[in-house]
């Protein structure tokens, strides 16, 4: 059922890969010499959780500017119009629905820890803005600008809040010992290396 997003997945990181690594090694190599010279206190989750959201912007971007994202009916700009067109089992469904609200949940996970809200309301409004931008920028170069996807992008920025609210509230509950630096260090490289084998497999 999930094929066609784990195919666009895929796609993205097949296609992605040498400018991922290029960006990877750019940036690794400037923040270790701002931590040397600054001499800044080096944290690896949280330089982790850092280089993931780079690389997760890199990939958004690669996806909203030329993974296919033809409209039969082009630019939409009536709420809900595309969302009812599919069938909720239909491949375009998954891809164009599911996969809108998927995509933007880790940017509401990552904009969420970073600037840590009482309320989701934070969240949703610079997840307006940057789903609201990509979408202008399609309609520039050229692509479809649709209403919907700006719709299920906010739906995906407010589950990656739930996300995170959910996993802050269950930290405070564990023992001290679960907060240690290490712990967090070792269970963010395990993580990582467990994100890199789905998306190379």
């Amino acid at each position: 059922m999930l094929g066609p997003l784990t195919n666009t997945i895929q796609g993205v990181v097949n296609f992605t890969w040498p400018m991922l690594i290029i960006s990877i090694v750019i940036m690794v190599s400037v923040r270790i010499t701002y931590i040397v010279k600054n001499k800044t206190r080096f944290v690896l989750y949280k330089e982790l959780l850092m280089l993931v959201f780079a690389i997760y912007i890199l990939c958004l971007f690669q996806v909203v500017t030329f993974q296919d994202n033809i409209s039969l009916s082009g630019n939409n700009f009536i709420p809900f119009q595309e969302i009812f067109r599919y069938k909720i089992t239909s491949r375009l469904f998954i891809k164009n629905v599911i996969g809108n609200m998927i995509m933007f949940l880790p940017f509401g996970f990552f904009i969420s820890y970073y600037i840590n809200p009482d309320s989701v309301k934070p969240t949703l409004v610079l997840t307006l803005i940057a789903s609201t931008a990509i979408e202008v920028v399609q309609l520039i170069i050229g692509r479809v600008f649709d209403i919907d996807d700006i719709l299920l992008n906010l739906v995906g920025g407010a589950m990656g809040y739930m996300i995170y609210n959910f996993m802050r509230r269950i930290g405070d509950k564990f023992p001290k010992i679960f907060h240690n630096e290490i712990l967090l260090n070792i269970g963010s490289i395990i993580a990582l290396v467990g994100l890199f084998a789905l998306l190379i497999i």
